[in-house]
């Protein structure tokens, strides 16, 4: 079995800051990768994909124009904007198992701003309602 590359550790810092700022929100080791949990909902996942695996994140992210290795980012969001999201295209595609998960690839060019505000939303989507309504939206560009 091939060896899995792991996430760039800048990354998971940077993510790291942004998702545990979120109320009652903690970090755990997924089955690749690393994700950030309310309760036991996932709102943030980040992982490489190499060697077209795993294989059906690999599908789509390639549809994003990303070779391999590629760091990896999905969150949550409301229906209407997964559908914005992938109508931008890259950095941003649609994963096929649900319909409210958005894949990001990671680059050198991340709007980390950006990944913030998605992240808040990706909470607050998974989040029960009373923890979503003590979070303050980050501002919006």
């Amino acid at each position: 079995m091939a060896e899995r590359t792991p996430v760039e550790q800048v990354h998971v810092d940077r993510l790291r800051r942004i998702c545990l700022a979120l109320p009652e929100a903690h970090e755990e080791l997924a089955w690749n990768g690393v994700r950030w949990r309310i309760r036991t909902r996932t709102f943030a996942h980040v992982l490489v994909v190499d060697a077209g695996r795993p294989e059906g994140l690999a599908r789509a992210a390639e549809l994003a124009g990303a070779t391999d290795p590629v760091t990896v980012l999905t969150f949550r969001t409301p229906d209407q904007e997964a559908d914005v999201l992938e109508q931008v295209g890259r950095p941003f595609f649609r994963p096929t198992w649900s319909g409210n998960i958005v894949g990001m690839l990671i680059e050198p060019a991340t709007d980390w701003t950006e990944v913030a505000e998605l992240l808040t939303d990706s909470f607050c989507v998974q989040a029960p309602a009373r923890l979503a309504a003590r979070v303050d939206a980050p501002p919006r560009a």
